[in-house]
């Protein structure tokens, strides 16, 4: 029996704008990817990012060009050689995983995990804003792991009011890449001074040759620096951590692959995402078992998940259900 492919883009309004250094938004677009055949119907959800080119248009028809190979059986593996990486192979690599788990009724942690998936705890992201606002943000929020947006020519201060807000957490400071040479080493120490566990991209990337000469008083994670296990070489004495991103790698296929390579070459791992619902974040929590640090907060900003959503309790993030994904 043929497979049936259908693309559908959904909009999730957010709880509140939520805001990085490179602009703001107000609603999650995604394009869920649904695969079908006799055995059932396997989903794969993805977010198209400006900042790598992507738009809703454009995925839709990187998946429209290859839905003949898809309706004919194309392996996951297949797939990979005929779409890049990026959002439109990750709804369907990740829909080709949830529909082979229903095919051979087991289920897709089974495979992954060496052993039952557990929940894992997710940092909770605090948006950028000004220095006030972000501190009682951190407040309000109350989380044993705060992933916190920077970026600008002067963070300090928002660094500083943040730490002072919530001395219990941990913090995850993310430039997304809005930092410069001229002003690194001063937020670096800022960083430090206030306990980070970790500074998030804090140079552009291609720019980030710089980051083998300074101090790192506080680790420094690649992410728009890596998409998949090709990119590792060249972060070698730059970086100390990945975040792996299924919407950058291309589904969970390659981001298997990204994190077994990375750790063989010493990298520590984040597992993180781009704002969307449960359903792109399901996958990505069997994934985030092995992880150092986990950020998979995208349904907590929403205003309202997908029904059958994820179970967050406190700080943690619940392997997804048989209905959900996987």
């Amino acid at each position: 029996m043929p497979r049936r492919l259908s693309v559908t883009v959904e909009h999730f309004p957010l709880a509140q704008e939520f805001r990085i250094a490179r602009g703001a938004k107000t609603e999650a677009v995604v394009v869920t990817a649904q695969i079908g055949d006799e055995f059932g119907e396997g989903r794969g959800e993805c977010v198209p990012y400006a900042r790598y080119g992507e738009s809703i248009d454009s995925v839709r028809e990187q998946i429209e060009e290859v839905r003949a190979a898809i309706e004919a059986g194309a392996s996951r593996e297949r797939i990979g050689e005929l779409l890049p990486a990026g959002a439109a192979r990750n709804a369907v690599d990740c829909a080709l995983w949830d529909l082979e788990a229903k095919s051979n009724s087991r289920r897709a942690a089974s495979i992954i995990c060496g052993s039952a998936p557990r929940p894992v705890e997710t940092a909770y992201t605090i948006g950028l804003g000004d220095a006030d606002s972000m501190g009682a943000a951190a407040r309000v929020a109350n989380r044993s792991l705060l992933k916190v947006k920077v970026g600008t020519a002067d963070d300090v201060g928002r660094i500083r009011a943040v730490h002072a807000a919530s001395r219990h957490s941990k913090l995850i400071l993310d430039a997304n890449e809005g930092w410069s040479a001229d002003n690194i080493r001063e937020h670096m120490l800022a960083a430090a001074a206030a306990n980070a566990v970790l500074v998030e991209q804090p140079l552009p990337a291609g720019d980030d040759a710089i980051l083998a000469d300074i101090p790192h008083p506080v680790p420094i994670c690649a992410d728009e620096s890596v998409h998949t296990a090709d990119d590792l070489d060249k972060l070698v004495g730059l970086y100390d951590f990945v975040n792996v991103k299924l919407d950058k790698t291309g589904g969970l296929t390659e981001g298997l692959r990204l994190v077994q390579r990375a750790h063989e070459m010493g990298f520590g791992v984040m597992i993180g995402c781009m704002v969307g619902t449960s359903l792109a974040m399901a996958p990505a929590v069997l994934l985030a078992q092995v992880a150092e640090f986990v950020d998979l907060d995208g349904p907590l900003l929403l205003a309202k998940d997908r029904s059958g959503g994820l179970v967050y309790t406190d700080a943690t993030v619940s392997p997804p259900s048989a209905k959900l994904w996987g």
